[in-house]
C-alpha cells in the first residue's frame, strides 16, 4: 500500500542510504552501509565555496567484517564528501567496532562509543542499518548451523517483534518447539 497522496510540494533534500552483505572467499562476511545526502539547490558551504545542486554534502561509508557469531573482526570507516575539513578526522575511531558483537547491546554500546562529540552523526546513525544488514546478510547460513527449526536453541528473533511474538502463528508455524501459546482470556 503506498503513501496517502501528499500536497503539492517541492522537494529539497535526498539522504540515500544503502547497505550489503557480501560472504567472502574464507567464510567470513562483509558487511557495508553507505549514506550519500544531496540538495536540490546551491548551498553556501561554512568553510568557503558554493556546493552545486545535487553534489554530495555528505557522503560516507563503513565497512566490517564479521563471522557467523556476529563479532566484528574488522571496521573501517571513510568520509569522502563532508561539509567540513575537519569531519573526516573522526572516521579511524570507528575502528573501536573491532571486538564489538552484533547482539543485545549492541546499540547502547555504540552509542556510548561514537554519540556526541566521539564520533560523527551519520556515521552513527549508519550502525543501525548496517547491523541489520549483517544480520540479514548472513542470517540463512546461521539458521542453518543452529537449526532453530528442530533444535533447542531458539532463534534470536523470538520476540523481537510482534510477528516473533513467542504465541504468534509466525512461530508456531516456522519454529513450533519454541512456540508457547498463551491464554488469551487471562489479557
Amino acid at each position: 500500500m503506498p503513501l496517502s497522496e501528499p500536497v503539492e510540494r517541492e522537494l529539497s533534500h535526498t539522504r540515500q542510504v544503502s547497505c550489503r552483505g557480501y560472504k567472502r572467499k574464507d567464510g567470513l562476511w562483509d558487511v557495508e552501509a553507505y549514506l550519500l545526502d544531496t540538495k536540490t539547490y546551491n548551498m553556501d558551504m561554512h568553510e568557503g565555496g558554493l556546493l552545486p545542486a545535487g553534489a554530495p554534502i555528505h557522503e560516507m561509508a563503513i565497512r566490517i567484517t564479521v563471522d557467523l557469531d556476529l563479532n566484528i573482526l574488522e571496521a573501517e570507516a571513510v568520509m569522502d564528501h563532508t561539509p567540513f575539513r575537519m569531519c573526516p578526522d573522526i572516521a579511524d575511531r570507528y575502528q573501536l567496532l573491532k571486538g564489538l558483537q552484533i547482539a543485545p547491546g549492541f546499540t547502547r554500546k555504540t552509542r556510548e562509543l561514537f554519540a556526541g562529540t566521539q564520533g560523527c552523526t551519520h556515521l552513527l546513525e549508519l550502525l543501525g542499518p548496517l547491523a541489520t544488514t549483517a544480520f540479514q546478510a548472513t542470517h540463512q547460513e546461521r539458521e542453518y548451523l543452529e537449526d532453530w527449526h528442530t533444535g533447542s536453541t531458539p532463534p534470536p528473533m523470538l520476540n523481537s517483534c510482534h510477528s516473533f511474538a513467542e504465541d504468534s502463528d509466525v512461530v508456531k508455524s516456522y519454529w513450533p518447539k519454541h512456540y508457547q501459546p498463551h491464554n488469551k482470556s487471562e489479557n
